[in-house]
């Protein structure tokens, strides 16, 4: 949801560095998603868990460095990296720019520099996010009568609409859950909710867009749906819609 905290993944060589950084930036309120050592992991872990920014030194343990994990990035996930590195060269910063990363920081580093390195890059993708065209959702997810086609994990997969439960943003991320499984997209929830017919599905809260025919029970004062065990918020004022909506159905 858009009020957790930012998640941010470790890819660090030195663990000792890495679990230091990580309690540094968790007392900042900052989530710690995982440490890897390896390039080869990083990418595992990405397949599972997304996070929103990923912290990159260049020199790693396995076959990649961390130009190499961070350029398979840019292309698979399109997920922040800032480089965390004590290669500060300029033939190092040449190869690592290819990358595309959001910062560069030389170690050793202060606590401030990357605690304001990290709320830039946030802030860069909150713009991003918000002057993203809808159109860009056309890579990642398309209509067809009763169904989407998702792209997950290299794949387009269909979708058929009527599995699907509800939609949850996760910052510049959105979630789509049907009755089996969960998809992550690397679009905003507003492109999603673009692709889906308005009769069935409504956005209940600034996070949430459901899908009304999947609703078990609405609780007595409307705060919130039940959907298959899943208890989704409804904001103050959507409530009025959402009951109208219901009693359509």
């Amino acid at each position: 949801m858009e009020d957790t905290p930012a998640k941010i993944l470790m890819v660090e060589d030195d663990m000792i560095i890495a679990a230091d950084i990580s309690m540094q930036l968790t007392k900042l309120g900052y989530e710690i998603t995982g440490i890897n050592t390896r390039g080869e992991d990083a990418l595992t872990t990405l397949e599972q868990n997304r996070p929103d920014i990923i912290l990159m030194d260049i020199v790693l343990s396995g076959k990649m460095n961390g130009i190499e994990t961070a350029l398979i990035v840019l292309e698979r996930f399109q997920i922040p990296v800032i480089f965390l590195t004590s290669n500060s060269d300029d033939a190092t910063f040449q190869q690592a720019i290819k990358a595309k990363p959001y910062a560069f920081i030389s170690k050793p580093f202060q606590k401030a520099d990357l605690e304001r390195t990290l709320k830039l890059t946030l802030q860069r993708i909150s713009v991003e996010q918000e002057s993203e065209p809808s159109s860009e959702s056309a890579d990642h997810v398309s209509a067809m009568d009763d169904r989407l086609f998702i792209r997950h994990k290299n794949q387009l997969v269909k979708v058929l609409l009527t599995d699907i439960l509800y939609a949850e943003a996760d910052r510049n991320y959105c979630n789509i859950y049907t009755k089996k499984q969960t998809y992550l997209l690397s679009v905003p929830l507003r492109n999603i909710e673009s692709q889906l017919p308005s009769d069935s599905f409504i956005r209940v809260h600034r996070s949430f867009v459901v899908n009304l025919k999947q609703v078990d029970s609405i609780s007595e004062y409307h705060e919130f749906l039940t959907i298959q065990s899943h208890q989704v918020p409804i904001a103050r004022r959507s409530k009025e819609e959402v009951v109208k909506r219901l009693k359509m159905i």
